[in-house]
């Protein structure tokens, strides 16, 4: 984890090393503490909890940069423990239906990926259906990775097709051939809010003709590198459907792995999992102390 975080870590440590040099926790580092976590996006109201408990328990104490970041790390892991919880897949719905939401390019086609390759690892018989039907490349790019995993993939027949009726289709044949997961695709057009709304909610009045239960899990994925922009997304899915948890990608690539920690303490939604790298294997369960410790740079 240290090291998918090591652009969010390098941002955020060097700022904690140039403030606490030795020095007492004053007024003025509390004040310069709260700075260094709001730029590094874990968002006002975070800072601000963390600033506060530091003053209740270390005000007018001489301070290490190394001690800052240990109790800093503890704070973080505090934030998060109430949100790391993990996807639970249960066998008792065979299908266990799962639809994958977010905006174009914070990596929904990747993330089911690398959600079939690892339930495929664990024995299970994975399904994808090809929901974002307005954009080729999506759908390549899952029939492409159904391929490599060996998951069966249900793609529209010609783009544009209904994703409703294509999500439905899915789910029949996911039941005919005794699947254990269905990982949908969805399309992620902000620019029309309205429109994708009901596109979403057309997904799920359909599929529910089918099983009223169903979806099981609404996965939003968000984009690290977005920063706090990753807030408002969240709030704008939850208006569209009921998300029930969050995975988030890109921290690799993002000095704004913060975020996360706005994310918990903002939203307060499960944080499932976090994506690190490009491999399956860089998907990875959310965990706080692991996460607080490599936001901070410590092992």
């Amino acid at each position: 984890m240290k090291a998918g975080l090591s652009r969010s870590t390098a941002r955020l440590t060097d700022a904690i090393t140039t403030v606490f040099r030795k020095r007492r926790l004053d007024d003025e580092a509390l004040e310069e503490l709260e700075e260094t976590l709001i730029a590094a996006d874990l968002g006002v109201p975070a800072a601000r909890r963390i600033v506060e408990g530091f003053r209740r328990t270390r005000f007018g104490k001489e301070v290490t940069d190394e001690e800052v970041k240990a109790a800093l790390a503890d704070a973080v892991a505090e934030i998060l423990a109430p949100v790391a919880r993990p996807m639970e897949i249960e066998p008792r719905h065979a299908p266990h239906v799962v639809l994958v939401v977010g905006v174009n390019g914070t990596g929904k086609t990747t993330t089911i990926a690398k959600l079939g390759q690892q339930y495929r690892r664990q024995g299970l018989k994975v399904m994808f259906a090809a929901g974002d039907t307005f954009r080729a490349a999506a759908v390549e790019q899952l029939q492409i990775w159904g391929e490599r995993t060996g998951c069966p993939v249900v793609a529209p027949a010609k783009m544009g097709a209904d994703a409703a009726g294509l999500a439905h289709d899915a789910l029949a044949r996911a039941r005919a051939e005794g699947i254990d997961v269905l990982l949908i695709d969805t399309a992620g057009r902000l620019h029309n809010k309205a429109a994708l709304m009901e596109e979403l909610r057309k997904i799920i009045r359909v599929i529910r003709k089918l099983d009223p239960a169903t979806p099981h899990s609404v996965l939003l994925t968000l984009d690290a590198t977005t920063g706090q922009n990753a807030i408002s997304q969240v709030r704008i899915f939850k208006e569209m459907v009921e998300v029930s948890g969050l995975a988030v990608t890109k921290l690799d690539g993002s000095a704004k792995g913060g975020v996360v920690v706005a994310l918990a303490q903002e939203i307060g939604l499960p944080v499932h999992m976090v994506g690190v790298g490009e491999k399956a294997d860089d998907l990875r369960p959310f965990t706080a102390r692991d996460f607080a410790r490599g936001l901070v740079g410590l092992g």
